[in-house]
């Protein structure tokens, strides 16, 4: 059977937590940050967390499945 392979771009865009959870970035803050406010900028730097089936999709690409 091939090996799993693992998206190294996932890797860099998601952290595994020993709880299982899969920690995210968000999305719109790389440019056309003068027309956002302010508030929604400093909301923007705060990470999040993958939710629903999609936690499993992460946790396989990236190669932390248990």
């Amino acid at each position: 059977m091939p090996k799993q392979r693992n998206s190294s771009a996932a890797k860099k865009r998601f952290i595994v937590l020993k709880s299982g959870k899969v920690k995210r970035g968000h999305q719109n803050k790389r440019h056309l940050l003068a027309s956002k406010e302010t508030g929604r900028k400093r909301k923007l730097r705060q990470g999040a967390y993958v939710e629903g089936k999609q936690i499993k999709t992460v946790r396989t690409i990236v190669g932390k499945q248990d």
